[in-house]
């Protein structure tokens, strides 16, 4: 495992498209919660009698520990940038037929799956740290008083991890079984974009809760809305305790669909010609 793991590195290291990936996500991450926390600084700024309240409402999001949650939350929108790069990474490897190489050159097909397992998690963990740096810096600048209070609420770090993994390998799975790029992506961003929001609101609209249980709204539903949601009346804070004693269920949820996931590109794998 550790030879895959160094040679998929040397692989994704030299794809100029990784770096390209990595300073977009570097460059959007700060910059969708930079939007957003100086909204909310231009709100509570004010020496209206609204601002103050809404000071006193909201509190600060970026402190610590909250800034766990909101960074994670606000970043979470945009696992479709690492998405693309999976789908090329996967697709890459029929268009320009290393898998055959590989293959040629002594690996099994078990190996081949394994090292595209390696190459989700190895751009799952980077978005992570990306996310880690992020919500440290908003936390100090926000208010490096609340340092103290880091260490609360670092679940949400394996949370967002298992959020990006969870989206990648349906991203994964669309490029190894469709093999073109263009198509699997377009499939992909359908589905992520346009296809299950609609589904998600006939479904609401029904009176149909089992919109969690769709795949992407089901690693969604891993990172609640923020506190900045929760405080406005009763019944949004209850809404909002009701989704997060339902996050131990959508974390099971989410590892065994993407477990399903895997099994399958493993089947598929096994019985598929190399070709």
């Amino acid at each position: 495992m550790k030879n895959l793991i160094n040679i998929e590195w040397l692989k994704i290291k030299k794809y100029p498209a990784f770096w390209g990936m990595l300073i977009i996500v570097m460059l959007t991450y700060p910059g969708i919660n930079s939007m957003v926390y100086y909204g909310y600084m231009e709100v509570i700024s004010g020496k209206d009698m609204v601002n103050q309240v809404a000071k006193m409402v909201l509190g600060n999001p970026f402190a610590f520990p909250e800034t766990w949650h909101s960074v994670a939350y606000l970043s979470s929108f945009f696992v479709l940038l690492p998405a693309i790069l999976v789908i090329m990474l996967v697709t890459n490897e029929y268009n320009y037929r290393t898998h055959r190489q590989n293959i040629i050159d002594g690996w099994s097909r078990t190996q081949f799956i394994n090292s595209k397992l390696v190459d989700v998690s190895i751009i799952s963990s980077i978005v992570t740290l990306v996310y880690i740096v992020v919500a440290i810096g908003f936390g100090i600048y926000a208010d490096s008083i609340s340092w103290g209070r880091w260490a609360e609420q670092l679940e949400y770090i394996p949370l967002f991890f298992l959020q990006t993994f969870a989206q990648l390998s349906i991203a994964f799975i669309l490029g190894y079984l469709v093999k073109k790029a263009f198509i699997a992506l377009g499939i992909f961003l359908f589905y992520y974009v346009i296809l299950e929001n609609i589904a998600v609101g006939l479904l609401k609209w029904k009176k149909i809760p089992i919109d969690r249980f769709l795949p992407i709204r089901m690693s969604n539903n891993l990172i609640v809305k923020p506190a900045l949601q929760r405080t406005f009346g009763a019944a949004a804070k209850a809404d909002y305790e009701l989704q997060l004693s339902l996050v131990p269920q959508q974390v099971l949820l989410t590892i065994a669909f993407t477990a399903i996931i895997w099994m399958i590109c493993y089947r598929v794998n096994n019985k598929r010609d190399i070709v």
